[in-house]
């Protein structure tokens, strides 16, 4: 059987070995870039790192493993990948490292063309497959606990396998996914509920457990019915999706994606322009795709309230009931599919200095009519996704501190940290820390460009070609 990694073989080949490192060292430097988080983001940068000729990268997760890091094999429950087949993912200008190249090694072109979105658990095996193919190590068990800026570096507090450490770092990149600025968003309506009945979609739910209950879900967009669909799945007696707007989100609200130019230009918009697009996104919902919501209504037991949000909720004996718009209604147990906040301020990792990160409220003053506090509390990033002052001058070592997370959604637009967001993010980013670690120490690099440099041949070679004039 012919080797199925023989084209991604070929292909580093090609593109020769890895550039050697660079970067200067300093004292009491442990890494010139650590990465926080292993998915697909933080495997990707690496790799990008490592062929820029940037040593020392450290990738750290604070997940057991891999089949518990990132969102593919936990708090991700769709079936299908959300996003087309066909855009670029991690393979950075490769195509022997691509998704589609993996797949047809394996399985065959019409396999792949068969396909019409990538199947979640397919797309979790490519990035397994990327991340040992190209030996890429991530440390597991290691917990970023606070980030300490520290002479023109900074000192990261870590729990590494249970026990405190210090490491040190001139570059961070926090790939840390949703909750990477703030965490996920339970409404007050639910904050009174115990979690012995409530549920967010990011957490980890047992949905074997649900089996003959009773469930609600509230929110409408791709989470909550792959939550529904999940819980109709294992055998729940009924599952009710309940919805604030009278209709599901079925327009997309940002055409970004549909042509480079708006996407890759998106940082160069005014102000006002990404604003009122990040407004449209919030009014108009995020949409379901079709086959997220084929899941759920395929169950005769899958009960949709549209217009119906809740205006209470208590446990009563061992039932949650709930004041809906459209009624009053008994449950076991309730998932919140209602998105996440933005506070850096809540992070513990960067919360001594989050007061000092310049957000979207202190740049830009909307309309009234376009007033949004959510949107206010995201970070305004620079143009490689690093985080600015709010003073200038008083916290500089903020531009050292990379967000590629969904933070940067008012930034950037959507999305960021997904699949469509790696061919435009990975290279700014990378190429800004390159330059940046360059020019840090651009006395040494000055050195070694115009240095003495030992002669490649003697003179001689070509002492009996030197024309000297007629005779």
């Amino acid at each position: 059987m012919a080797d199925p990694d023989a084209a991604a073989v070929n292909a580093l080949r090609l593109i020769g070995p890895d550039p050697a490192n660079w970067v200067a060292d300093r004292p009491g430097v442990d890494h010139n870039v650590v990465l926080v988080g292993g998915g697909q983001t933080g495997s990707a940068l690496s790799f990008a790192l490592r062929r820029a000729g940037i040593g020392k990268v450290s990738v750290i997760d604070a997940a057991d493993d891999e089949t518990s890091a990132g969102v593919w094999l936990t708090a991700a429950r769709m079936n299908l990948l959300r996003t087309p087949k066909s855009l670029v993912g991690p393979e950075l200008g490769i195509p022997a490292l691509s998704f589609q190249a993996w797949h047809e090694a394996r399985h065959g072109q019409s396999a792949y063309a068969a396909i019409d979105r990538i199947p979640r658990l397919l797309w979790a095996e490519y990035l397994s497959w990327y991340r040992h193919f190209l030996k890429i190590p991530v440390r597991y068990r290691t917990k970023l606990l606070r980030i300490e800026p520290a002479d023109g570096l900074f000192r990261l507090h870590l729990e590494i396998e249970g026990q405190p450490a210090i490491e040190t770092a001139r570059k961070i990149v926090l790939a840390t996914g949703f909750t990477g600025n703030g965490g996920p968003y339970i409404p007050p309506v639910l904050s009174a509920l115990p979690r012995t009945v409530l549920a967010h979609t990011q957490d980890r739910i047992e949905f074997a457990a649900l089996r003959g209950k009773t469930v609600a879900v509230i929110g409408a967009a791709a989470a909550a019915f792959d939550a529904a669909g999940v819980a109709l799945e294992n055998g729940a007696a009924a599952v009710h999706l309940f919805a604030r707007r009278p209709h599901i989100a079925s327009v997309p609200i940002t055409r970004v994606r549909g042509y480079p130019g708006a996407y890759d230009n998106y940082r160069q918009l005014p102000d006002a322009i990404r604003w009122h697009q990040a407004i449209r996104f919030r009014r108009t919902g995020s949409n379901p795709t079709i086959d997220a919501i084929q899941r759920a209504v395929a169950f005769p037991n899958f009960h949709l309230h549209l217009a119906a949000p809740w205006h209470d909720a208590r446990v009563e004996g061992r039932e949650v009931v709930a004041y809906a718009a459209d009624g009053t209604f008994h449950f076991d147990f309730v998932i919140a599919g209602t998105g996440y906040f933005v506070d850096p301020g809540v992070r513990p990792e960067i919360a001594g200095f989050a007061n000092k990160i310049l957000l979207w409220r202190d740049r830009y003053a909307p309309p009234a009519d376009e007033q949004d506090a959510f949107l206010g509390s995201h970070p305004y990033l620079g143009e490689a996704h690093e985080y600015l002052e709010k003073l200038p001058g008083e916290a500089p070592y903020l531009r050292d501190i990379h967000v590629h997370n969904p933070a940067g959604f008012v930034s950037f637009g959507l999305p960021i940290g997904d699949v469509p967001s790696m061919r435009r993010d990975i290279p700014l980013v990378t190429a800004r820390i390159s330059r940046d670690l360059f020019l840090a120490d651009i006395d040494s690099h000055e050195q070694r460009i115009t240095g003495s440099i030992a002669a490649d041949f003697p003179e001689e070679i070509y002492a009996s070609a030197v024309w000297k004039g007629a005779r």
